[in-house]
């Protein structure tokens, strides 16, 4: 019988990790990457290799390479042996002499847009246009890796915190929120939508594990089309359950994002550098009920009250000027929005059924999570929605688990892309999206 040919799992590194040049100064390695930028000189040159993290400082010498300096083109993918050496007029305190190379590959045209400047000089249409080669770009990938960095914090931290990760269906029978902004699919000849957000599911999991956390995308069918808004976008979610007050999952995503941020200080500190990103403190965060906000606006500005249920762009950057004006935080809870405004699974204030025990949290400006207390009584639930007009029929498998026994529980979506745009201060949400989807974009 002919042997069987077997894999063990061995990881086999065949060149040396960008990270780790340090520890070989004065050897000769082998490492892979891209040559992002040639800079010719007369007898040499400075040949930059971008890896996957860093970005390497090469030097070519006939003194030393033995290959054509015609071999190299920008974004070439290449292996090349160099000898590791100290070099104090390098930021890095090294730089690698080139021996050899072997191209993996080169580009078959120039490429369409400058990538391998300090910043991106195009607009923004081009820079989404030309995404997969754009990112490439040192700051516009290290946007990404910050992004990354937060999800990996909040992860962290909603585990530590005894939260279970869930995965929640992206196809649904009935929106969450009901509306017109939700997008309809002929689902094998029956109707169906793509999920706006994953709240019926990890509310029926509280009933199962306590406490759940999700995060996934969501899609909203609005027809908007500005620097904040987009159709597809990342929702970081959590649902508790057996909570006394809605204050609870306030203060858990205010300790969420606080370890969040410590995350980024310490494990993305080259991409924050490279960013001059601010990182903001947060100690305690400030609470405003949402009537008080709106009139202390009003007084402070001068500005007649228009919507009476929720906030204009501009009034959450007037509030948030105020607020780190009187307070020095960046970011504000806003308490108790009008039932009207929000979703029939709203618990309602027992002092106030026009208020619900729902809150809003803005940063530097803009609203980046949406949370509350949910209903968790079967005839209470069943009741507020005939209120509203809902058939209550169509929703009988989500109110299944409240008809079984729920405790009181609460939770939030914060958006991901708005967090991340807010925290590096980008004008536009879609500079904070790898791939955006909006009014106007469905590729790359």
């Amino acid at each position: 019988m002919q042997e069987i040919k077997t894999i063990n799992g061995t990881i086999l590194q065949r060149t040396v990790e960008a990270e780790e040049l340090e520890a070989h100064i004065g050897e000769t390695i082998k490492i892979h990457g891209y040559i992002y930028k040639i800079r010719r000189m007369s007898d040499f040159a400075f040949v930059l290799l971008r890896t996957k993290r860093n970005v390497v400082q090469c030097v070519y010498s006939e003194e030393f390479s033995m290959f054509s300096p015609e071999m190299l083109k920008e974004e070439s993918c290449v292996v090349m042996t160099a000898e590791v050496v100290r070099e104090a007029r390098s930021k890095t305190g090294y730089e690698l002499r080139m021996r050899t190379v072997e191209i993996l590959s080169e580009p078959k045209e120039t490429v369409p847009v400058v990538i391998n400047q300090k910043k991106i000089d195009t607009s923004i249409e081009n820079l989404l246009d030309y995404r997969p080669i754009t990112l490439r770009n040192e700051k516009e990938r290290a946007i990404f890796r910050i992004q990354e960095g937060i999800c990996r914090g909040v992860r962290e931290f909603l585990t530590n915190e005894n939260f279970t990760e869930i995965h929640s269906p992206k196809i649904v029978a009935a929106g969450a929120e009901g509306g017109a902004n939700i997008f309809r699919l002929d689902y094998f000849g029956k109707e169906a939508y793509l999920a706006q957000s994953p709240q019926f599911y990890k509310q029926m999991m509280v009933g199962v594990f306590e406490r759940v956390f999700e995060i996934a995308p969501v899609f909203r069918a609005e027809k908007h089309d500005t620097s904040r808004n987009l159709n597809e976008y990342t929702s970081v979610d959590f649902e508790m359950g057996f909570i006394e007050s809605f204050e609870e999952i306030m203060r858990m995503e205010t300790a969420m994002l606080r370890h969040a941020l410590y995350f980024l200080k310490e494990n993305c500190g080259m991409e924050l550098e490279l960013l001059k990103v601010k990182l903001p403190v947060i100690e305690a965060i400030p609470v405003i009920r949402f009537r008080e906000a709106k009139e202390l606006i009003a007084k402070e500005y001068g500005r007649e009250i228009r919507d009476f249920e929720d906030f204009e762009p501009e009034e959450e950057k007037l509030l948030c000027g105020l607020i780190f004006e009187k307070t020095g935080s960046e970011f504000v809870f806003v308490t108790h929005y009008p039932s009207k405004k929000r979703p029939f699974y709203a618990m309602e204030s027992r002092e106030n059924p026009e208020e619900t025990l729902s809150f809003d949290l803005l940063f530097r400006g803009m609203e980046i999570t949406t949370g509350g207390q949910r209903i968790h009584d079967y005839e209470e639930q069943v009741l507020k929605m005939k209120r509203r007009g809902m058939t209550v029929e169509l929703f009988e498998s989500y109110l299944m688990m409240h008809r079984y026994g729920m405790p009181p529980h609460g939770g939030l979506g914060l958006g991901l892309e708005r967090f991340t745009a807010r925290l590096l201060e980008l004008e536009n949400v879609r500079r904070a999206t790898l791939f955006p989807r909006d009014i106007h974009r469905v590729t790359p």
